[in-house]
């Protein structure tokens, strides 16, 4: 097991840092209630090899990647579940964990000859038939718009998956009906896609545009702790929304996270 942490917990005492594999190491906490926070991995850390940006992006890796995604929702979804209880249904981790379990089920049926593009579109789908809640079709919609972009390109180069983060965005963005500022997950996979998009096209490595999409993400979570939400179930408490972190918002770093991480 990696020996690097995200940290959950009120303390370190009552709640000892659980490991999640290829997680960068762990920065400033996020307070997410009083007495609450969630450590997240910091991309700026540079005596540690804190991001996998090494290319091609091919499937095999791709595969890896999905599998962190199980591990670190598994290890998440009962935080992710708490943040929910105050805005949603109380059930945000528990979906998704079901659904990244599915997942890896899935990861098992396919042949191993299956393309990114043909991979990400299988496991949108079977993240649309199996995570309850509006998460399945927001999160199902991103990934296999992602893997549309891909199309049958064996090797993913950083333009292209710069381009993959910003199509998933933009579906997620119509599926939901959602813009930046309405307290979802967009608020975190819009400017992570955009930062990645950015960083490459000023010419940074795989390693620079993944860090700037983790910052990004990052900053993006903080930013819901204020708004009011105006999508989903949160938007029946009206202004009562204010003062907590969206729940889709931290999943969806979670998951980047888990994404960029080392294999």
């Amino acid at each position: 097991m990696d020996a690097r942490w995200i940290r959950l917990g009120a303390d370190s005492a009552a709640h000892p840092p659980l490991p999640v594999a290829g997680s960068a190491v762990y920065t400033r906490s996020i307070e997410t209630r009083p007495g609450f926070a969630v450590s997240l991995p910091s991309p700026s850390r540079s005596d540690q090899r804190s991001l996998n940006a090494e290319l091609p992006l091919n499937a095999p890796r791709l595969r890896a990647g999905l599998v962190r995604v199980r591990r670190a929702v598994d290890r998440h979804a009962a935080y992710l579940t708490r943040l929910d209880a105050v805005l949603g249904d109380g059930d945000h981790g528990d979906n998704l964990s079901t659904g990244f379990r599915a997942v890896e089920d899935l990861l098992a049926e396919l042949p191993d000859e299956t393309l990114p593009g043909e991979l990400l579109r299988a496991v949108g789908h079977r993240l649309v038939a199996t995570v309850g809640g509006a998460s399945g079709p927001l999160y199902g919609t991103a990934f296999i718009e992602a893997g549309f972009r891909a199309g049958n390109t064996a090797e993913l180069g950083l333009e292209l998956i710069g381009e993959m983060l910003v199509a998933a965005a933009d579906g997620l963005a119509r599926r939901g009906r959602c813009t930046l500022g309405d307290k979802t997950i967009l608020d975190t996979l819009r400017p992570a896609a955009d930062a990645f998009r950015d960083t490459v096209a000023s010419g940074g490595s795989g390693s620079d545009a993944a860090a700037a999409a983790i910052s990004a993400a990052r900053s993006g979570v903080l930013a819901t702790r204020p708004l009011v939400a105006k999508r989903g179930l949160a938007l029946r408490l009206g202004e009562r929304s204010a003062g907590h972190l969206d729940p889709g918002a931290v999943s969806c770093l979670v998951i980047l996270v888990a994404l960029a991480g080392d294999d």
